[in-house]
């Protein structure tokens, strides 16, 4: 498969490395500094568990022409980045299929507009790092916390999204099909925002947040209440297994938070994503500010948490 990745930060890059080791043809799409860095180096890939380290060349462009085809455009950006992106992919119509997998608390709709309803699906990866130099420090995510999750917008389990569900896991990627992409994301985005602000309360440190059980008990208040918006806007809070959080006891789920954020995962995939992407943060919580005005529900332990952690 010909595949463009529109974005060379840490997931774009890893994602495109995978991809093209495993067999596809990848050209990434870079600007600035992160151009010359991959033109020079290939794409350099430390693994975050085993410190192995893999150099991947793959093509690069520092923009998208209109007349350039690609069976599938895969977008990796923050989502304050998204606005930016969307004009010069909607020129293009060579591009039958465009997977956005960028956090996103607002729905598809905007997206839908700009590119199409027949050409857009929307995902979310499945791992996480950070920018060392020109090298890339990552983790993929067990399955079982949050594997690579992609899907329709109306839920169908069509051909091409079980396409491409078959090249991400070929390229070392767990994987799953959402039947509810929409719900998935506002819930991720009603976990992570509060998560953030939390971590941003701690000083940017994961550990120093694991050993912080008021702040722990605050963020855990601030999910919950966010999910009270999902209920009240009817979005079914997705996947399943998040809505124990609504209703674990809090010193259960402080003391699972305690175990899980005092580690050396928690550090690479939480808090350096999180300290490197404030403006998407930002972008984020504004987004569920407007999910809970729709809602006619007040957030006040979420807004609390957004305005210590400054």
């Amino acid at each position: 498969m010909n595949i463009l990745v529109f974005g060379a930060g840490v997931l774009g890059s890893l994602y495109a490395a995978k991809l093209q080791e495993a067999g596809q043809v990848v050209t990434v799409l870079a600007r600035g500094s992160r151009l010359d860095d991959i033109r020079a180096h290939g794409l350099i890939l430390i693994n975050g568990r085993t410190q192995e380290q893999t150099v991947t060349k793959v093509a690069v462009i520092d923009h998208l022409s209109e007349d350039d085809p690609y069976d599938l455009a895969i977008v990796l950006v923050r989502k304050n980045q998204l606005a930016d992106v969307l004009p010069a992919l909607a020129k293009n119509p060579r591009i039958p299929n465009i997977l956005v997998m960028v956090n996103n608390a607002e729905g598809p709709d905007n997206i839908v507009r700009q590119l199409g309803k027949e050409r857009v699906l929307l995902g979310f990866p499945g791992a996480g790092g950070q920018r060392d130099g020109y090298c890339i420090r990552y983790q993929i995510v067990p399955k079982l916390l949050q594997p690579t999750t992609l899907g329709e917008i109306d839920g169908r389990k069509s051909l091409r999204v079980r396409e491409i569900a078959r090249i991400f896991h070929a390229a070392g990627f767990p994987v799953t099909i959402s039947t509810h992409m929409t719900a998935w994301m506002q819930t991720h985005a009603m976990i992570v925002s509060p998560i953030a602000n939390a971590i941003y309360l701690a000083g940017g440190n994961c550990h120093e947040l694991a050993h912080s059980s008021g702040v722990l008990v605050q963020m855990v208040h601030a999910i919950r209440e966010q999910f009270q918006v999902l209920q009240t806007l009817g979005v079914p809070i997705t996947p399943a297994k998040y809505r124990m959080i609504a209703w674990l006891p809090v010193s259960i789920l402080v003391a699972l938070c305690k175990i899980g954020f005092d580690t050396p995962q928690a550090e690479l995939l939480l808090s350096r994503h999180a300290n490197a992407a404030r403006d998407e943060m930002a972008q984020i919580a504004l987004e569920l500010h407007r999910l809970a005005e729709q809602a006619q529900k007040e957030t006040p332990i979420s807004d609390d948490l957004a305005r210590s952690s400054g």
